[in-house]
């Protein structure tokens, strides 16, 4: 199925994310370990500094927003499956699908949400020069299992961003197609939300990944003109999300306005 679509304009919302327990998102394990750590974090490969992937973030707030909605999964990916809308009418109301995207298959229709790479903000990569950690940048954590029939221990050591480092500017950008799409600014707050309330990355279950978003900016640009000739509106700011959360009708409200000359 063929279709036309324009593009009215952007939101783009901005910040920081504050480690607030040890963060292990995890390197390909065909890589070396070094020493004797296990679980490697991901990291850059020409600064040596750990970074919080896009599709990480992405991939965390759509299942959990898969979740939360009860929306039920069949379409197969990599690491296990997806929701993903059969028809068009089914689309056409379905949030996560509209926001996150589907498969391309009888009909492929834009995604409107981006989120781009999170590298370690560079005051906190300052401080964790200066801290020494066990290995650059991080620190390491050693769990052991049993094994209940021999009550033999197996250690492990996993590499972790400490508590208390930052990421950012993280950055989140949402197209908007249809003056129908400011709908799923909600559908986004509600991802961020969810996802600090869980854990990003492994081993949340015993303790890892806690994080909170801080320093949020909103800003919008519009698509009308020249594209390479609009400017940013004014960015609204939020030290928190909940001050985000609070301020959602509003932010609905100037993206209606903003993009399609009037407001919900």
């Amino acid at each position: 199925m063929s279709s036309t679509f324009k593009l009215y304009g952007r939101m783009f919302v901005t910040g920081r994310i504050e480690v607030k327990t040890g963060l292990h998102i995890g390197a390909s394990e065909s890589l070396f370990s070094i020493g004797k750590t296990d679980k490697m974090v991901i990291a850059n490969p020409i600064t040596g500094q750990p970074y919080i992937p896009g599709s990480s973030l992405r991939g965390k707030m759509r299942s959990l927003t898969e979740k939360y909605s009860g929306k039920v999964t069949g379409q197969r990916i990599a690491q296990g499956e997806i929701h993903s809308c059969k028809s068009v009418e089914e689309y056409r109301a379905c949030p996560i699908c509209n926001l996150y995207g589907r498969s391309a298959e009888d009909f492929n229709w834009p995604t409107r949400l981006i989120v781009r790479d999170v590298a370690l903000w560079p005051e906190s990569a300052e401080q964790l020069r200066r801290a020494r950690t066990e290995l650059p940048f991080t620190e390491t954590k050693t769990e052991v299992s049993i094994d209940r029939v021999t009550s033999q221990a197996n250690p492990r050591t996993i590499e972790r961003v400490p508590a208390g480092a930052e990421f950012g500017p993280f950055e989140l950008v949402v197209s908007f197609f249809d003056p129908g799409d400011v709908n799923w600014i909600d559908t986004l707050v509600d991802g961020m939300a969810l996802l600090e309330d869980d854990y990003l990355g492994g081993h949340g279950s015993r303790g890892s990944g806690k994080i909170a978003f801080c320093n949020i900016g909103v800003r919008f640009k519009s698509g009308n003109g020249t594209y390479r000739a609009a400017s940013l509106e004014q960015e609204l700011t939020y030290k928190d999300l909940d001050e985000l959360s609070a301020a959602v009708g509003d932010i609905k409200d100037i993206a209606g306005k903003t993009m399609f000359g009037s407001g919900l």
